[in-house]
């Protein structure tokens, strides 16, 4: 991560930078392109192909379950309108949401499908409460893996029974924990996932994965129906509309190239690492670098929002310096080479696995000195 260098880069949750490999499989397509054209364009698609092998190993899913989409946002929206609502159907979500896993599920009004949104206590995700929210006419439980802001981590396989036991699906925003936490589809039982590439994934802006269920294929009607959306893709003159057996159906037309062949050496580069459907070694380190953190912010005089209990952590950690504004703060850190975010009324930090406590020593020394002069004006 040649970013260490020069950065104490804390913004994982964010847009991550680049690891070198990704990188170098970027500016060999920019020389490709450059040079010859798209003569190689086979070997480009073969290449962006292995995004859907990656992913599949990485949550234990067949790859005819996996569809290569721009963004998360474009996944949610697979399912906002691929599903067939009926009038008085609702879809139950929380109020700790990004604006991606709220607004498209709000935008079905106009269909009269109601979207009901559980309170949560400082990012605690209450899977009763949720439960309580449901009815008969509940079609969908849509939840973050990891909310933005708290880093509450909820339990998959807890929530996929939940959902199930109220006779609905659950959809799982899980851009904040994939490529970090290990989770098997298989076991957990989800229905459908969306998550882009560019957070913990390593990977460009505009190059994620989608998972639905194999036998959810049928239930989702693709939206964006184009020439990659049909049996024998590629064979132009082929005036037959079949549609394809496997996720590959939603993918419409042609794809981010740029964006999945950095995304293919992302992945093939924490699978290396160990990241795996059923362990993860850099949850590990990720989780003990943000432990240490948040005991150093506390230490020094910032205020730590409240964690989660252990089984519920993640790398997200937010916090306030006492009398700074956190927009100051992240201005600070930055002139001092360190990135952070500001996110639900505090700053936030999350760091990778990569990091070293060198970037959490490097962000204390700059907290600490915005804490300092303040408390030497509260003393006058």
């Amino acid at each position: 991560m040649p970013v260490a260098q020069n950065w104490a880069y804390l913004d994982h949750a964010a847009v991550a930078p680049l690891p070198l490999p990704t990188v170098k499989a970027i500016r060999n397509w920019c020389d490709q392109a450059l040079n010859d054209g798209a003569t190689d364009w086979t070997a480009w698609y073969r290449r962006a192909e292995q995004v859907r092998a990656f992913a599949s190993q990485i949550i234990n899913a067949s790859p005819a379950e996996i569809s290569l989409i721009p963004s998360t946002t474009a996944g949610i929206n697979l399912v906002t309108e691929g599903f067939p609502w009926q009038p008085g159907d609702n879809v139950v979500t929380l109020d700790s949401e990004f604006p991606s896993n709220r607004y498209p599920w709000l935008n079905l009004a106009h269909r009269g499908v109601e979207t009901r949104v559980v309170p949560t206590d400082q990012g605690r995700v209450d899977l009763n409460r949720i439960a309580e929210h449901c009815d008969q006419r509940t079609r969908i439980v849509s939840l973050s893996w990891i909310g933005y802001s708290s880093g509450w981590r909820i339990d998959l396989a807890a929530a996929a029974t939940m959902a199930h036991d109220q006779n609905s699906l659950l959809f799982v925003d899980a851009i904040q924990g994939l490529g970090v936490f290990p989770i098997d589809v298989k076991t957990t039982q989800i229905d459908f996932l969306a998550a882009d590439g560019h957070k913990w994934l390593l990977g460009p802006e505009g190059a994620g994965i989608f998972f639905t269920r194999i036998e959810h294929l049928d239930l989702l009607r693709p939206t964006g129906v184009g020439w990659h959306s049909v049996k024998n893709a590629f064979e132009f003159s082929h005036d037959q509309f079949e549609m394809r057996a496997d996720a590959a159906r939603y993918e419409g037309g042609s794809r981010n190239m740029t964006g999945f062949l950095g995304l293919a050496a992302s992945l093939e580069l924490l699978t290396e690492q160990g990241l795996r459907s059923d362990v993860s070694p850099l949850a590990e380190r990720i989780l003990a670098i943000a432990e240490r953190a948040s005991t150093r912010l506390a230490a020094c005089g910032a205020r730590v929002f409240p964690r989660p209990p252990i089984d519920h952590q993640s790398g997200i950690v937010t916090f306030e310096v006492p009398e700074v504004e956190p927009l100051q703060v992240r201005r600070a850190c930055l002139d001092d080479k360190i990135a952070v975010s500001c996110r639900g009324g505090g700053v936030r930090i999350s760091p990778h696995a990569y990091n070293s406590d060198e970037d959490i020593d490097r962000m204390i020394s700059t907290i600490q000195k915005m804490i300092i002069p303040s408390r030497g004006q509260n003393n006058d």
